[in-house]
């Protein structure tokens, strides 16, 4: 992590913010699983050596980063939106709905947000959308990881119960491993019926 990822807090703290949390989500593209986010603010001068986008880390990066960034962490909130919410009122209102109940989950109300890539309607808290956000930012950083291991750790669970759509490997995207076996077997409870690729045959439970 450079100094430069806290250069938005640096600047808002000037402007008067004192507590301010970083927002990322994952899970918008995959055809199975929740869209989950996460909202958490980190000390000023915390300093976690590695932090980047979790999109440029490899999985044991980010396990190694975890328990880091919850122990250093201010505060953390999580949200998760399920498949069947996300076809009832698609993917992007699931986005918002999920980023919505981290920022109420963080526990303490923040000054201001730094929101990776767009700003959230309907939140009345002060934000700033930033583009890469995750790669610019270090709290946005560090949600963006705490997000991604959050999700990518209960997709593992699925494949306990699913094993023949290998969700531990591809996390619920569309590889040509799932959509060969939803052609096969046809989807899960946990599969988005509204995405493009997912066999609207009768769904299998996910217990």
């Amino acid at each position: 992590m450079t100094s430069d990822m806290r250069k938005y807090e640096r600047r808002a703290r000037k402007k008067g913010y004192r507590l301010i949390a970083g927002v990322d989500e994952v899970g918008r593209g995959p055809l199975a699983g929740p869209v989950v986010a996460c909202a958490l603010i980190l000390p000023l001068k915390c300093r976690i050596r590695g932090l980047n986008s979790s999109k440029r880390l490899t999985p044991k990066k980010r396990e190694e980063l975890y328990p880091i960034i919850r122990e250093k962490a201010r505060a953390i909130g999580l949200g998760r939106v399920g498949e069947r919410k996300i076809d009832g009122i698609n993917i992007l209102k699931a986005t918002h709905l999920a980023m919505k109940r981290a920022i109420s989950h963080l526990g303490t109300r923040p000054d201001l947000l730094l929101v990776d890539g767009f700003e959230i309607p309907g939140v009345e808290i002060p934000q700033k959308a930033i583009v890469r956000g995750d790669e610019k930012s270090a709290p946005i950083a560090a949600a963006s990881i705490i997000a991604k291991v959050t999700r990518d750790r209960l997709l593992v669970r699925y494949h306990k119960i699913h094993p023949e759509y290998g969700f531990h490997k591809h996390k619920g995207y569309g590889t040509k491993r799932h959509l060969k076996a939803l052609k096969e077997h046809g989807p899960t409870r946990i599969h988005r019926r509204t995405f493009s690729g997912v066999n609207p045959a009768p769904h299998r439970g996910a217990g």
